[in-house]
């Protein structure tokens, strides 16, 4: 294996999932760095005084946001024989789970459009059976998917 990246690349992309994570998703700008951070580091777990270093993270609300993403089930804790420390670590199926959540949003949101097709016609109509096309198209691209990965698959993957 070749060595470690520049920290200083590793915080860049972090900031790039957060950005992502806040545009996307809505969540807080912290959640999006603990998430990125705990994604990519060495070990993969981490206890708290260790993602707010990385991350610049003040305590408070690195508490409130770590709270966040275990209750929504991205983060995981570990606790170790002997030690009073809580470790977090990402969920191994949680970019499954966004990656389904986002697929079912966007399959409802067909069910919607075409639900609508009823309602219109003219150029309403038009609009309509274009958007439908799409979302049609949408829903055949994904039928045709293979399943997601899972399990100890997609930790041992590298890239080509």
């Amino acid at each position: 294996m070749g060595s470690d990246p520049p920290r200083a690349e590793v915080l860049e992309w972090v900031e790039r999932i957060a950005r992502y994570c806040v545009d996307q998703d809505g969540i807080p700008l912290i959640a999006g760095r603990i998430l990125g951070w705990l994604t990519v580091c060495v070990p993969a777990e981490q206890s708290a005084a260790q993602i707010a270093e990385a991350i610049g993270a003040s305590r408070a609300s690195l508490t409130t946001n770590l709270r966040l993403l275990t209750s929504v089930g991205f983060l995981g804790q570990v606790t170790r024989p002997g030690e009073r420390t809580v470790y977090y670590r990402v969920d191994d199926a949680a970019w499954a789970r966004v990656v389904q959540r986002q697929v079912q949003s966007l399959s409802a949101l067909g069910g919607i459009l075409r639900d609508g097709l009823d309602l219109v016609d003219g150029e309403h109509g038009t609009r309509m059976h274009t958007t439908h096309a799409v979302f049609s198209w949408l829903d055949d691209v994904f039928a045709a998917a293979p399943p997601l990965p899972s399990g100890s698959d997609t930790t041992r993957r590298t890239r080509p």
